[in-house]
């Protein structure tokens, strides 16, 4: 065994390479990013052996990846947990059409929002899919879990869920890795009508996956990833889930005083939990996410005894990510002693770097805008989203991925016009463009201005899937060639594209502005790597 110093993220892509990964599919988003940036650096991935690629979004990295799955191979598909919400039909219907190759869907929850919209728990679509989950606890088991995971993918023909939290999938940790498993062999199903989601086998499929759910309870309960340890004071249980038990650990310097159940896979272990519930006098479950297993606990009507606390309770704050800080809190102990750690400078709001197109483009809409008081701009996710702080302000709503055109469409049938939509070359392809096209189709007054940095700026500088190709997409989707603008975000061209704004957004009809510049950070990057005096 070697061992290597790798994030969370990075030790579960490692996991995945060593136990005979063929395909890896995804979309870049915080925290799941370095998930599929690993894999990509691999010798594996770049002599060919691994094929891995960024998709225009997580619903057809999920599809790429089932049909990988259907060839025969290991596969897995991996994004941030809103973008499980993008890819849920896919996710829900293989769960019943099922696996063949071993099918893994990895998801980063982000508790506390550190760069996300909401704090959804993930856990939840496992439930709703009928399909097992296992949440690791540490960097070790992050590395454990793939292999594990696409025996019991293969083993019951689902997919299986693995659940990262920003913490883990952003902490770094010593892992011992072992040698590379032996890919599978390309084959085709021996049932392939399974896969032919007919209402008539559609329903023998899902019966077959309801029937296997005590099946999954058993896996849980012989899980190398749940444990039940009965020893001392049972006055109180614990349930620590994922990397709860990490914390649960620090802050008891490893030698925890009561019964603890350990859960990284669900479905919930029930003989396990059972024992808990018999035998302590109080519950105290600790996740990082929803109220998801204290849920399951206190039932409904809520249980009286033993009386389960967490975040429903209030023991454990109901909103944000569990810290070592709040596990010391809920078990009555003081706050751990920081006295050792370097002192933190206060935080400052996130802004746009020096020299960003997006700012540029912001400037000129600012001023296109400045006569037209009942004018609303509709933004989208990217880094241009942060020109809803001074002294940009010039952006009134983020909702979620492409609802910026969307919005504005229907704003602007409403009668809230003029109606702007800001939205990035890459979110534009992920899921703005069928909004275009409903513009289209209704000939709706708005203007839809594409901040195209040539990248994907916001986590990293991944390629955008519709480089260069703005301008003929638009085409295609039906937007009037004479209101496809191309314009250039910099300050000397600032009076020509006030100019250009000005005249696309008193058109009576849907029109595009395409802001094309470099990113900033991506263009120093390229000068660095070029040979000195050469071209960039």
């Amino acid at each position: 065994m070697a061992t290597q110093l790798l994030l969370g993220n990075e030790a579960l892509a490692q996991g995945a390479i060593d136990a005979g990964l063929s395909a890896a599919y995804a979309y870049p988003g915080t925290p799941s990013t370095e998930i599929t940036e690993h894999i990509l650096r691999s010798a594996e991935a770049r002599s060919g052996e691994i094929r891995c690629r960024w998709a225009v979004n997580e619903k057809t990295a999920l599809e790429a990846a089932l049909g990988a799955s259907y060839a025969g191979l290991r596969a897995m598909a991996s994004m941030k947990h809103v973008g499980l919400n993008v890819a849920a039909d896919p996710f829900v219907n293989a769960a019943i059409a099922g696996a063949h190759g071993g099918l893994l869907v990895n998801v980063a929850d982000d508790p506390s929002m550190h760069s996300s919209q909401n704090e959804q728990d993930s856990r939840l679509y496992a439930d709703l899919a009928l399909v097992p989950c296992l949440e690791p606890s540490d960097q070790q088991e992050a590395y454990a879990v793939p292999a594990y995971a696409f025996e019991l993918s293969e083993r019951h023909r689902v997919p299986v869920l693995i659940r990262l939290t920003t913490r883990l999938a952003h902490s770094r940790a010593t892992v011992e890795v072992g040698a590379r498993n032996p890919s599978n062999r390309l084959s085709v199903p021996e049932d392939p009508e399974r896969f032919i989601l007919l209402p008539a086998i559609a329903r023998r499929s899902y019966e077959r996956l309801v029937a296997r759910q005590p099946d999954f309870v058993r896996d849980s309960e012989e899980s190398p990833f749940n444990h039940l340890s009965q020893h001392g004071d049972r006055s109180l249980g614990i349930v620590a889930c994922g990397i709860a038990h990490n914390y649960l650990l620090e802050v008891t310097d490893g030698a925890p005083s009561h019964p603890i159940l350990k859960v990284g896979q669900y479905p919930l272990p029930e003989r396990m939990v059972r024992w808990l519930v018999e035998h302590c006098d109080r519950i105290l479950v600790l996740e990082d996410g929803y109220p998801f297993v204290e849920a399951k606990l206190s039932g409904l009507p809520p249980r009286s005894a033993p009386a389960i606390h967490g975040r429903l309770s209030g023991d454990v704050p109901r909103t944000g990510e569990l810290t070592p800080d709040l596990v010391a809190a809920a078990l009555g102990r003081g706050a751990l002693d920081r006295r050792a750690a370097s002192s933190v400078p206060a935080p400052r709001p996130p802004a746009l770097c020096p020299g960003c197109p997006h700012a540029d483009t912001c400037k000129a809409l600012h001023e296109a805008l400045a006569s037209q008081t009942s004018a609303r701009v509709f933004s989208d996710i990217g880094c241009y989203t942060l020109a809803a702080l001074p002294p940009l302000a010039i952006i009134d709503t983020c909702v979620e991925m492409g609802a910026s055109i969307t919005m504005a469409h229907g704003a602007s049938e409403a009668g809230l016009r003029p109606a702007v939509a800001l939205i990035g070359d890459s979110t534009f392809a992920h899921s703005g463009m069928t909004g275009l096209l409903d513009c289209v189709n209704a000939g709706a007054q708005i203007t839809v201005i594409i901040v195209d940095n040539l990248t994907v700026a916001m986590t990293g500088g991944q390629r955008s899937a519709a480089e260069n190709r703005l301008a003929s997409i638009c085409r295609g989707l039906g937007v009037e060639d004479a209101h496809i603008r191309v314009i250039e975000p910099h300050p000397r061209n600032h009076a020509k594209n006030v100019a250009v704004l000005d005249e696309e957004i008193r058109h009576p009809g849907p029109s595009v502005i395409i802001a094309q510049r470099e990113c900033i950070q991506t263009a120093r990057r390229a000068a660095r790597r070029a040979p000195s005096g050469g071209p960039r």
